[in-house]
């Protein structure tokens, strides 16, 4: 891909394009050893204790797997910088402001947000709220400086 991360936190946030993916997913285990791939995993951590794979709750009860929680996924649109400091910190205060909790998971790209179903149109909400305060702090401050008409 041909664009640039974005590193500084007031253009990530007025950045931040949150996206509701469609669908339920589900956090599942596997024993530690196991291989994910029959299961197509959004995405896996492998744990000591177990092999923890995040797919679409239909196929954790195809398959019969120990579902732990039932998430919405929301998908940071912003190109975010995986050095940037700050987002996750800001994410996750919006979040906890709006009583919402959240996993966060950072890809090369973007970043995930998994919160409870039930909460994910709050969510979208509050992340939205957080996008339009900090689009309007940065348009401020960039009419405040020196130079600018």
């Amino acid at each position: 891909m041909g664009c640039t991360a974005i590193s500084a936190l007031p253009e990530l946030l007025a950045s931040l394009q949150p996206e509701l993916d469609p669908g339920v997913y589900v956090y599942a285990t596997l024993p530690p050893d196991a291989d994910p791939q029959p299961y197509a995993p959004r995405a896996s951590i492998r744990e000591a204790e177990a092999l923890t794979v995040i797919v679409p709750e239909a196929v954790a009860e195809q398959a019969g797997l120990p579902i732990h929680f039932r998430c919405a996924w929301i998908t940071l649109r912003v190109h975010s910088d995986l050095t940037a400091v700050g987002l996750t910190a800001a994410v996750a205060g919006a979040l906890t402001t709006a009583g919402i909790s959240c996993n966060v998971l950072a890809g090369t790209w973007h970043d995930h947000l998994l919160v409870p179903v039930a909460a994910a149109e709050a969510a979208l909400a509050a992340l939205q709220r957080l996008q339009s305060g900090a689009a309007h702090q940065l348009q401020q401050t960039r009419t405040a400086q020196p130079g600018n008409c």
